[in-house]
């Protein structure tokens, strides 16, 4: 596993953020947020591919690793870490696609997949065929791509369908659109009559077009409802089960639980997303304490001492994009 770490990091391309050593999530929206503001992009492709570890060639797969791997006892250790099969109760199958589930080297495996079936083709396309600025930001099987121009976003596209069903995968119909994103956006689409600028998700943020207080163009980004709501699911689920252990240890386990989710989601300008997650928990342990209680009564005063005890207050822990991004590098 390290041995193929350092040999494919060697070929690996900027644009690609997943699973990398020295790469991360907060790297590849800063990457992204510097791009939209710096190039001139007015078109964003939001590319998902649907259920690419499920849907990996092994034939292709072998290939792709051939090319820079030649020890035939490693190829043949590759092989078996793809044909290492599921198990499902008692039944063990043998797998024909896909990477194996939970496999340390799945991630490196669909990195390196990627890397000759989208990174490489992008990077010759964007040479090749464009004529205006075009970014590209990877991680792992979800793509945002910037056009300066509609018709090449648009011929890309058709051309990405092609290249991807070629290696046996598809783009996600649902997940995967064009919109119009930009400093001119919200003009252009105002003049048409038409709303506001369509917004995208990206690794658990909504972005938006949006400007600044003195009206220059900027990249405004909210946690995604859909993140949101689904870590508010998970919390209530766990309150449930933990309905009758004592208040101090429930206080414990909210306190890290929100630390955790504010560590990741509290970058400028989301303050008032996390305080609407904050007050949510709240709520949702109020209504556990209440569940438990014989006289269902308790007051919003005591809650909110219990939540200034426990749950920790949202503040900004990142730097803009552009600051950390300029910082790594200087160029």
């Amino acid at each position: 596993m390290t041995i193929l770490n350092q040999i494919y990091e060697e070929d690996f391309r900027g644009f690609s953020y997943g699973f990398r050593p020295g790469r991360s999530q907060h790297q590849a929206l800063d990457a992204l947020a510097f791009a939209l503001k710096r190039r001139k992009v007015s078109y964003v492709l939001d590319a998902d591919i649907r259920g690419f570890f499920d849907h990996i060639d092994h034939g292709w797969m072998m290939k792709f690793v051939q090319h820079r791997v030649a020890d035939p006892r490693m190829l043949r250790l590759i092989q078996k870490w793809l044909k290492a099969g599921v198990m499902e109760g008692e039944q063990w199958s043998e797998t024909e696609m896909g990477t194996p589930q939970g496999a340390v080297i799945s991630p490196l495996l669909a990195n390196i997949y990627l890397h000759h079936v989208f990174d490489l083709w992008v990077e010759a396309w964007r040479r090749k065929c464009a004529r205006g600025d075009v970014i590209v930001i990877r991680y792992a099987d979800d793509s945002v791509l910037g056009f300066q121009y509609q018709p090449e976003a648009d011929h890309f596209l058709e051309g990405l369908q092609r290249r991807l069903q070629k290696f046996g995968l598809e783009l996600h119909p649902d997940k995967t659109r064009r919109i119009e994103f930009g400093r001119y956006a919200e003009e252009r689409r105002k003049r048409r009559g038409e709303g506001k600028p369509e917004t995208f998700d990206f690794l658990g943020f909504t972005h938006i077009s949006g400007t600044t207080r003195k009206g220059y163009f900027t990249v405004k980004r909210k946690t995604s409802g859909k993140r949101m709501r689904a870590k508010l699911q998970q919390i209530k689920q766990q309150l449930r089960w933990r309905m009758h252990h004592p208040v101090a240890q429930t206080g414990e386990w909210l306190q890290s639980v929100v630390r955790g989710y504010f560590n990741y989601h509290a970058v400028p300008g989301n303050l008032d997303r996390l305080g609407v997650f904050r007050e949510r928990v709240t709520r949702l342990w109020r209504r556990t304490l209440l569940n438990r209680s014989q006289t269902h009564r308790l007051p919003w005063t005591r809650m909110r001492l219990l939540a200034v005890r426990w749950l920790p207050q949202p503040r900004v822990l990142h730097p803009y994009p552009e600051v950390r991004f300029a910082a790594r590098y200087l160029r």
